[in-house]
């Protein structure tokens, strides 16, 4: 052992020299070498055992599909720490035939007292025993309540979740409190000076009027004083369904999951009863296109030693796909290929500064201040939109300038262009896939809506099959729909929506010409 410890203290020799003396050479006390090599067991020591994994089954998402419906899928990953949560088929499109809001009332009551736990106090008592955290996100077709926490507190986890969802108490004081923050939130809405959450809302309403993503994600503050308990175990008895349901687990062994989900969520009396669901919204995404204006003083903002300029934001999109059909990869590149950002971004490659609407848009036109690509994508369709933001008297030559990238997208695509976005692509995918919260999402997320998951090596592999031609497919066949447009603050040198639709339907992009008399 004394030799094995004595070789750690020296420095490797040359590869040449085997398991034969070494050369002579000693330490600077005088000491020689000893007669061992990197090649050869150390003396005194015990074999290493290296971790591996063993075949495809380590990588692979396992899913079960229990008596009532309820689907329990885990996947593999080391530590001490697991995420898990529940997914809810369920959100503001199913909203239709109840009050706007209910989904938004949910999220806020989340992790509130329960059947079991008196307080929100006692969740979170019980959670820190396990070093945990929770939390809950509603958005317009999910609901996701999740737990982070140690892996040993998984039977804990499972219960908890199991309570928060089907057994709320949704007293009276809470839904009081609920609403007190609902309306803190949407102030706080119109008064950010980041408008995206809002032109986000605006452009959805503008492509789908009235119907499914297009129905409000926020409660409009006249809903608040409306929805009650009633209202909500209404909702819930046709939406918290087990066959709507996705138990999800990372950094835990699926048949611990499984035990726990039979134990926890199986034979399950929820709060509302176990009554058939009745009356459930399986209505598809019909896209409608059209406008949405909202005139807004946007000179106050944010006030300050550096106050940010009075601008109008434009938002324009066109039907794309769901995440369901083939043509969702190709758009995901268009979409990395087109990227932006704010005109005051700083950085490399890495930051997007090789982006279309960098290269062609913020770079060349000084006086725009954001130019970003966004692609929203559901089980039935989705959208892809250009957010761009400038001074209130250069509103039209923005709609222009825009309208202008939306046909070029049509265009040659150089395959250094397209290479590029490709590999930014896939590195954003696997740097957030590092994430143990984002695997769960991804998990839960694609196990509800397809009841099983595309790895993330098989995504890569679609994504480095795209083409050029692939770009210019999708791209015209998406050209050929009605644009939606979202229009926020002084919007008096607006172009009509016919002007928009007639730019976008036109070779060059031009919107076409104005003459007044006066201005």
């Amino acid at each position: 052992m004394a030799a094995a410890i004595a070789w750690l203290r020296g420095r490797a020799w040359g590869p040449a020299r085997r398991c034969g003396l070494a050369g002579g050479r000693s330490y600077s006390g005088g000491g020689a070498y000893p007669s061992v090599s990197l090649t050869c067991p150390l003396p005194g020591v015990p074999k290493a055992v290296f971790a591996a994994a063993e075949g495809r089954e380590r990588f692979e998402t396992r899913v079960t599909v229990l008596e009532n419906g309820l689907r329990v899928a885990s996947q593999n990953k080391f530590g001490q720490f697991c995420t898990v949560g529940l997914l809810v088929n369920s959100g503001s499109r199913h909203e239709a035939k109840y009050l706007s809001g209910i989904s938004h009332f949910l999220e806020k009551l989340a992790f509130s007292s329960t059947a079991q736990f008196g307080s929100k106090d006692e969740i979170l008592l019980t959670l820190e025993k396990h070093g945990g955290i929770c939390d809950c996100q509603a958005s317009r077709d999910t609901i996701m309540y999740a737990v982070s926490a140690e892996a040993r507190g998984l039977d804990t986890v499972v219960n908890l979740l199991a309570d928060v969802a089907l057994r709320p108490r949704l007293s009276d004081e809470e839904i009081e409190m609920t609403r007190a923050a609902v309306r803190f939130e949407l102030e706080d809405l119109n008064m950010r000076p980041d408008p995206e959450p809002l032109l986000t809302e605006m452009i959805h309403a503008a492509a789908y009027r009235d119907n499914t993503v297009g129905l409000n994600r926020f409660c409009p503050v006249e809903n608040t004083d409306k929805i009650g308990r009633d209202v909500l175990h209404s909702y819930l008895r046709n939406y918290y369904t087990p066959d709507r349901m996705v138990l999800a687990g990372v950094g835990i062994k699926h048949e611990q999951l499984v035990e726990c989900a039979r134990k926890h969520l199986l034979g399950v009396e929820p709060a509302w009863g176990s009554g058939q669901a009745r009356d459930v919204d399986r209505s598809v995404a019909q896209y409608t296109g059209g406008i949405v204006k909202v005139e807004k003083d946007m000179s106050d903002v944010s006030l300050g030693p550096t106050p940010i300029p009075e601008l109008t934001h434009i938002m324009i999109g066109l039907e794309s796909c769901s995440f369901l059909e083939e043509d969702f990869i190709p758009f995901a590149v268009l979409n990395m290929m087109m990227g932006g950002g704010g005109s005051f971004s700083a950085g490399g490659p890495g930051k997007g500064m090789f982006t279309r609407l960098y290269l062609n848009v913020l770079n060349r036109h000084h006086w725009m201040y954001n130019a970003t690509s966004y692609h929203h994508s559901y089980e039935d369709t989705g959208l892809l939109c250009i957010h761009a933001s400038a001074d209130p008297k250069q509103v039209r030559e923005m709609v222009e300038i825009i309208t202008r990238e939306f046909i070029l997208m049509a265009g040659a695509v150089g395959e250094v262009e397209l290479e590029r976005a490709k590999t930014q692509l896939k590195s954003m995918l696997m740097m957030n896939l590092e994430s143990r919260p984002v695997i769960f999402e991804d998990v839960g997320r694609q196990v509800l809506a397809t009841n099983t998951r595309k790895l993330p090596h098989e995504l890569c592999a679609l994504i480095s099959q795209v083409k050029s031609a692939d770009i210019k497919r999708v791209v015209t066949k998406m050209l050929h729909k009605k644009p939606a447009v979202a229009a926020l603050g002084d919007l008096t040198d607006l172009p009509t929506y016919e002007h928009i639709q007639a730019a976008l339907s036109s070779r060059d992009g031009r919107l076409p010409r104005v003459y007044r008399l006066f201005r």
